[in-house]
C-alpha cells in the first residue's frame, strides 16, 4: 500500500520558499565559485610561486581537506546549534579565507587560506541542503534542494568567466579576493531567516517551529508537516557518530556514501579543477583559450542542471540517473580514444575534446550531479541526518581530494588515454551501483524514505 502521508500536500507560501531556497543557493554560489576559481587562477599562481608539480596539486586539492574538516564538524554544530547559526558560522569562515587568499605572500599562506575556505564549504555543503529539505513540502523538495546545485554550478561557470577575464593580466589575486561580495550578501541575508523547524521541535521548542510553519502554510498544511516532524522524532537526535553504524541507518550511509564516491572518482572534479590543462593536452595552445573552453563547458553545466531540476520531481531520481551516467561513460570512452590517437588526429582532437566533455557534463549535470545531494539529505532519518550528510560529505570529500591530488601525476605515469579510460570504467560501477541500491524517493515524505531506505526492504513494505 503506498504511503497515505505522500498524497497529502501542504499548500506553502511560494515567496518564503523561495527566499529560503535562494539564500541557500547564495552558499552554492559560493561553494562553486572557491571551487571553481582554481582552474585559472592555479595557472598563474604556479609561475608567481614557482610551484613543483606535487605543489600544485596540493594547492589544489587542499581544499577539498578544509572541506572534510568541515564537513565533519559542521554535522555536529547544525545538529547541536542548529541549521541556520550553523550557516551563519560558515560565512563567517568563507569571508576570512576570501580575504586571505590574495593576500598571501607565498605558497604556504595560500595553503592556509585554501584550507579556511574547505572549512566553509564543508559547512555549507552539510548544512544548506538539510536546511532547505527540512523546510520544503515533499512535492517540491527535490527542485528545492536542486537550486543549491544550480547554484553552485552557477558559481563554477563565474569562477570560469572571470578568469577569463583576468587571464591576460595574470591577477589571479583578484580571482581569490572577489569571492568576499557574495560571501557577505550571504552573511546578511542568512540572519533574516528562520530556523529549520524539524530542528526546533527535535530540541523542544514546539512553539518556535509551529511558528515557522505557519508563517509559511495555511494551519492544514501545518499540521501534517508538524505530524511528520512528530513522527520522525519518535526517537531523538543521536549524538553519537556510531549511531550512523546501527542496523536501521546502516543501508541509508552505504547509500549517500557510495553514491557521493562514485560521483567524485568518475572525474567530474578533474575538468572543474584541470580544465584548461586539459584542453592543452588535446592542442589548446592559448591559456585563455583554454580558459574560454573550460568556460562554455561550466555554462552548459548549469543549462543542463536546470534542466535536471526541472525533471527531478516530474520523471524520478532512477531515470535521470540511468540515462545521465550512461551518456557519462560513453563520452569518456570517447574522449580517452581520441586522446589515444592525439598523433593521427590533429587538430580534429579538439574538436573531439570539446565535445566529448560537452556530452559528459550536460549527462552528469542532470543526473549525479543535480541528483546527489538531494539524494543524501532525504535517505537519512532526521535523529541522524545532521551527521549522515556529513558522512557522506565526507566521503565525497575524500575521494575528491584524492583525485584531484593525483591527477596530473596519474596522467604522467599511465597516461592521458589510460586516465579517463579509467573514469569510463567507474562510471560503469556507478550504473550498476544505481541498479541494486539507490531507492527511488521522488514525492515521498522524509521519514517514510529513511525507514525504507534499502530498496529490497522498500519493495516488501508497499
Amino acid at each position: 500500500m503506498p504511503d497515505p502521508r505522500v498524497s497529502a500536500r501542504p499548500h506553502v507560501n511560494r515567496a518564503f520558499i523561495f527566499r529560503i531556497s535562494f539564500i541557500a543557493a547564495l552558499g552554492g554560489v559560493l561553494y562553486g565559485y572557491d571551487m571553481g576559481i582554481i582552474a585559472a587562477a592555479i595557472i598563474f599562481v604556479k609561475r608567481s610561486f614557482a610551484l613543483s608539480t606535487e605543489t600544485e596539486e596540493l594547492v589544489v586539492s587542499i581544499v577539498l581537506l578544509g572541506a572534510m574538516a568541515g564537513a565533519l564538524i559542521g554535522g555536529a554544530v547544525a545538529d547541536r546549534i542548529g541549521r541556520r547559526a550553523t550557516l551563519v558560522w560558515a560565512s563567517i569562515i568563507f569571508i576570512a579565507g576570501s580575504l586571505l587568499a590574495p593576500l598571501a605572500p607565498n605558497a604556504f599562506t595560500l595553503i592556509l587560506a585554501r584550507i579556511i575556505i574547505g572549512a566553509g564549504i564543508g559547512f555549507t555543503s552539510v548544512t544548506a541542503p538539510v536546511y532547505v529539505s527540512e523546510l520544503a513540502p515533499p512535492q517540491s523538495r527535490g527542485m528545492l534542494i536542486g537550486l543549491y546545485q544550480l547554484a553552485l554550478t552557477i558559481g563554477i561557470a563565474l569562477a570560469d568567466l572571470i578568469g577569463y577575464w583576468l587571464a591576460p593580466h595574470e591577477a589571479w589575486r583578484w580571482m581569490f579576493g572577489l569571492a568576499v561580495f557574495p560571501t557577505v550578501l550571504f552573511l546578511l541575508a542568512i540572519i533574516t531567516v528562520p530556523e529549520s523547524p524539524r530542528w526546533l521541535y527535535a530540541h523542544g521548542r514546539a512553539q518556535d517551529a509551529q511558528t515557522v510553519l505557519k508563517s509559511y502554510t495555511d494551519p492544514a498544511g501545518a499540521q501534517l508537516l508538524l505530524d511528520d516532524i512528530i513522527d520522525g522524532l519518535k526517537t531523538p537526535i543521536e549524538q553519537r557518530w556510531s549511531a550512523l553504524w546501527s542496523p536501521a541507518v546502516r543501508g541509508s550511509l552505504f547509500i549517500a556514501c557510495g553514491f557521493t564516491i562514485l560521483q567524485q572518482v568518475t572525474g567530474i572534479n578533474t575538468i572543474i579543477y584541470y580544465g584548461p590543462q586539459i584542453f592543452e593536452l588535446a592542442g589548446f595552445s592559448s591559456h585563455t583559450n583554454a580558459i574560454l573552453a573550460t568556460f562554455v563547458i561550466a555554462m552548459m553545466n548549469v543549462a543542463a542542471t536546470i534542466v535536471g531540476i526541472l525533471l527531478v520531481d516530474r520523471v524520478g531520481r532512477k531515470p535521470l540517473l540511468y540515462v545521465g551516467v550512461a551518456g557519462m561513460t560513453l563520452s569518456l570512452f570517447a574522449l580517452a580514444w581520441g586522446l589515444h590517437h592525439k598523433a593521427a588526429l590533429g587538430s580534429t582532437l579538439g574538436i573531439i575534446a570539446v565535445t566529448s566533455l560537452l556530452v559528459y557534463i550536460t549527462c552528469f549535470a542532470f543526473s549525479m550531479g543535480a541528483i546527489a545531494w538531494i539524494l543524501v539529505s532525504e535517505v537519512f532519518p532526521l535523529r541522524v541526518r545532521g551527521r549522515g550528510v556529513a558522512a557522506a560529505t565526507l566521503g565525497s570529500g575524500i575521494s575528491n581530494f584524492l583525485v584531484s591530488l593525483t591527477f596530473l601525476s596519474v596522467i604522467h605515469a599511465v597516461g592521458d588515454a589510460a586516465t579517463f579510460a579509467i573514469f569510463g570504467i567507474l562510471s560503469i560501477v556507478t550504473l550498476v551501483f544505481i541498479r541494486f541500491a539507490v531507492p527511488e524517493t521522488a514525492g515521498r515524505d522524509l521519514e517514510s524514505i529513511s525507514s525504507h531506505a534499502i530498496p529490497d526492504q522498500s519493495a516488501t513494505t508497499q
